[in-house]
């Protein structure tokens, strides 16, 4: 079936010498890996990778015959041309660590439509503004709201959050975090892209780091903890 949507570009992994296979979050089919013969050899092959960047944001043409196969593109453009998110050091590293949290964490071959629109205005928020440095630990909380596991505030002003459960609570149970870790998970629970980004210190932010990726392994099968964890740490320290 042809196919033409949006993509975000999820993951790449050279095949053999030449070739690529590139996992893609798309509008139309949610994930979808796709094989690029002879991505390494052609002359426009730095034209052809520039493509594939982190949480790129493609308009794709491509062939899809939803048998569980690596699927193949016909036509690739870019769809959102950003200006500053692969060439600014933080920026990059950042978008970077966000695409392995989200190949981890997307998992299934279904339309999430409101997902795709949160991550291409998020992304598209992140590439004009220049003050972001709470960016990853808002849009990953954020998430969770189309991942099925964001936290319950009905009851936020008890003093515990009990991360299994995604409830707070009365009482400090094994999977609880403690009460100053709690105050710092609802600060960031109130705050949006905008906000004034000075609102945590690199100790709070690097503490809030941890309780989202424990968070995301409690509720997603497989999830692992993301390689480029301690490059995002290094840029913010």
């Amino acid at each position: 079936m042809l196919v033409k949507t949006k993509a975000i570009v999820i993951s790449t992994l050279k095949f053999q010498e030449k070739s690529l296979i590139v996992k893609c979050f798309t509008l139309s089919n949610g994930l979808k890996s796709y094989f690029v013969r002879d991505a390494f050899s052609s002359r426009k092959a730095s034209q052809k990778i520039a493509y594939f960047q982190p949480l790129s944001i493609l308009e794709i043409e491509a062939v899809h015959k939803n048998k569980g196969t690596l699927e193949n593109f016909k036509e690739i453009k870019t769809a959102v041309p950003f200006q500053s998110i692969h060439t600014d050091l933080v920026k990059s590293t950042m978008v970077m660590f966000l695409s392995e949290m989200l190949h981890y964490s997307i998992q299934e071959e279904e339309k999430n439509e409101s997902l795709f629109v949160f991550l291409e205005t998020a992304l598209t928020w992140l590439d004009h503004h220049d003050e972001i440095s709470n960016f990853h630990i808002i849009l990953l909380l954020e998430a969770t709201k189309y991942l099925g596991f964001y936290p319950d505030t009905s009851e936020i002003d008890l003093r515990y959050f009990e991360m299994i459960e995604g409830i707070f609570t009365p009482f400090h149970g094994l999977s609880a975090l403690t009460e100053h870790e709690t105050n710092v998970f609802k600060k960031l629970i109130d705050l949006k892209f905008d906000n004034d980004q000075k609102v945590f210190n690199v100790v709070e932010r690097q503490l809030l780091l941890k309780i989202l990726i424990d968070y995301y392994s409690f509720h997603l099968d497989g999830f692992k903890r993301p390689k480029s964890l301690e490059v995002l740490k290094e840029i913010f320290s």
